[in-house]
């Protein structure tokens, strides 16, 4: 019974993930900052990066929640469940600035879901200290991504910046968190490897 019921909840926090369901512990920082009227070119371009980080934190909730189900230590599971419920946060918050640039979340969600939460399994299985490293890693690259999106939304548009610099601390944060915990240094090539897929999902992304 206790196994039916862990994949009954595994199974609703992928529904809800996929479809971009979060309760926020937090208010949204988009709420202090004023709103802008913004060209249809770069509303156009705020949604398609908006839809690009929601996908992000789609494939978070994936990787936390597999790595926190196959973790060999219980305080480390609940750490890695800890992270999933940040990261609901971030979920939260992207979706409701797709909805108000009036753009919509990525139609591959449960492609980019089932892929992490693979990956996720595959780096718990290696042990706790690769499973941190992979966090480690992830989040390094995450939070590169988010720069990068801070230099490439409109000026003008303020919630979508606010959105993304909170979750540029709050990523950084988390990988930090996994290096004190012991994580281990990926090899160079997976690091690569990790690049490359990341790549793939958030050109894809931007327009799906």
């Amino acid at each position: 019974m206790f196994v039916v019921d862990q994949l009954l909840i595994g199974f609703d926090q992928a529904l809800r993930a996929i479809n971009g369901v979060a309760a926020p512990s937090r208010p949204n920082p988009a709420d202090r900052t004023a709103d802008a009227t913004l060209s249809e070119s770069d509303r156009r371009h705020s949604g398609a990066l908006m839809r690009v980080n929601q996908v992000g934190e789609v494939c978070a909730q994936a990787l936390y929640q597999s790595q926190a189900r196959f973790a060999r230590s219980p305080e480390l599971a609940e750490q890695f469940r800890q992270a999933a419920r940040e990261e609901e946060d971030h979920l939260a918050w992207t979706g409701e600035r797709i909805a108000a640039l009036g753009t919509r979340a990525s139609v591959l969600n449960p492609v980019w879901f089932a892929g992490s939460y693979l990956l996720g399994t595959a780096a718990a299985r290696l042990g706790d200290a690769q499973s941190l490293g992979f966090v480690v890693e992830t989040e390094r690259q995450v939070e590169a991504h988010l720069h990068e999106h801070l230099q490439s939304l409109p000026p003008c548009d303020l919630k979508s910046r606010a959105i993304v610099e909170q979750m540029r601390q709050d990523e950084a944060a988390h990988g930090a968190a996994a290096q004190a915990l012991g994580a281990a240094a990926l090899p160079r090539f997976l690091q690569l490897a990790m690049r490359g897929m990341a790549k793939v999902m958030t050109t894809t992304a931007y327009y799906l």
